[in-house]
């Protein structure tokens, strides 16, 4: 399988830079693997998507204001961290740019001083692993300093920067948002609990290494950044009783996707509560085990995220779709609009 096999043409002017000022008023194209139809409607209609019995499961994981701008004390050049992962207390892999000037030892300070850094340990492609000293609570410091890390394709400035988060966002360590999920208002989500569609949570931190290109000619030699997930005993619960009860499970996002796949491979199908980390790397080929139908937006050309939607849907249905998408104006990627597929 050619990661060429997934390239489609997109104008670039299609890529959206800003986000709708209603959230549920993004268009959404329902496509119907089953049948090879599509539709054409806006996002607030997925409650028509929607029956009465299936469980809804989102992805509750808040993005850091992850993006830090700093300086050497010794040379005062100019460093730019990227917050990836949290390797334990005050560890963090990083993306570090210009990566080059940070050699292990090297210190860094950001906000004169309120916050440092020491680089441990140097990674591959720019990566390194850095210890932070602050005073006061972590989080607290990187909310006044840290800056959204927007995707490099989206080059306009976020001027509320709770857009770049789901209204449901509840656990900190995202290094981007979970997008399928921006669409959503509480008042749509009342609305769809109030059909009686189960809302269940979940929790993926989402790592860059998600929608990178692929790099590599052959899809087979492509390999998965690892990213933290969990999945609660009540919602684990909640799913279980959906499934025995008909209904279905309708994942928003890919990576709600991921987790819930990778749960359903560890334990032969089954749901249960559980976390860890996953590489798991969905193509065409595999085996659904656990998702029935899922809402996601549209996404880069030869990317793990159009593999992913491929091995649902079929690769030539799905690229159709696309095509389709694009001869009709849909906005692409972060803050694009959506598909649902079933």
């Amino acid at each position: 399988m050619n990661t060429n096999d997934f390239d489609f043409d997109l104008p670039e002017e299609l890529i959206a830079q800003t986000p709708l000022k209603q959230r549920d008023s993004s268009k959404l194209l329902v496509i119907d693997h089953k049948k090879h139809t599509m539709v054409d409607t806006h996002f607030d209609h997925i409650i028509d998507e929607l029956n009465p019995g299936d469980a809804l499961v989102m992805n509750n994981t808040r993005v850091l204001p992850a993006r830090l701008y700093g300086e050497k004390p010794d040379t005062h050049g100019h460093v730019e961290l990227l917050l990836l992962k949290n390797i334990e207390n005050d560890d963090w892999e990083v993306l570090a740019k210009p990566a080059k000037r940070l050699r292990v030892g090297a210190q860094i300070s950001f906000g004169d001083g309120r916050l440092t850094a020491v680089v441990k340990e140097e990674l591959e492609h720019g990566g390194r692993i850095v210890t932070f000293s602050y005073e006061g609570i972590f989080l607290e410091v990187l909310e006044s300093l840290g800056e959204m890390p927007l995707p490099p394709y989206i080059h306009e400035k976020l001027e509320d920067r709770e857009r770049y988060q789901t209204v449901y966002a509840k656990e900190n360590g995202s290094a981007a948002a979970p997008t399928a999920g921006l669409h959503f208002t509480q008042d749509l989500l009342d609305k769809i609990a109030a059909k009686g569609v189960k809302l269940v949570y979940l929790t993926l931190h989402v790592g860059l290494g998600t929608f990178r290109p692929v790099s590599v000619d052959n899809v087979d030699e492509h390999e998965m950044h690892s990213e933290f997930y969990q999945l609660a005993e009540e919602a684990a619960d909640t799913l279980n009783q959906v499934r025995s009860n008909g209904g279905r499970i309708v994942a928003v996002g890919t990576t709600s996707i991921r987790t819930l796949e990778t749960i359903g491979t560890k334990f032969d199908g089954d749901i249960k509560a559980d976390s860890g980390w996953t590489n798991i790397f969905i193509k065409p080929g595999y085996q659904f085990k656990v998702v029935d139908a899922f809402s996601t937006n549209f996404h880069l050309p030869k990317s793990t995220l159009v593999m992913l939607v491929s091995a649902f849907a079929g690769r030539e249905f799905v690229l159709e779709a696309y095509k389709h998408a694009v001869d009709e104006n849909y906005r692409f990627f972060s803050f694009g609009d959506a598909m649902f597929v079933k």
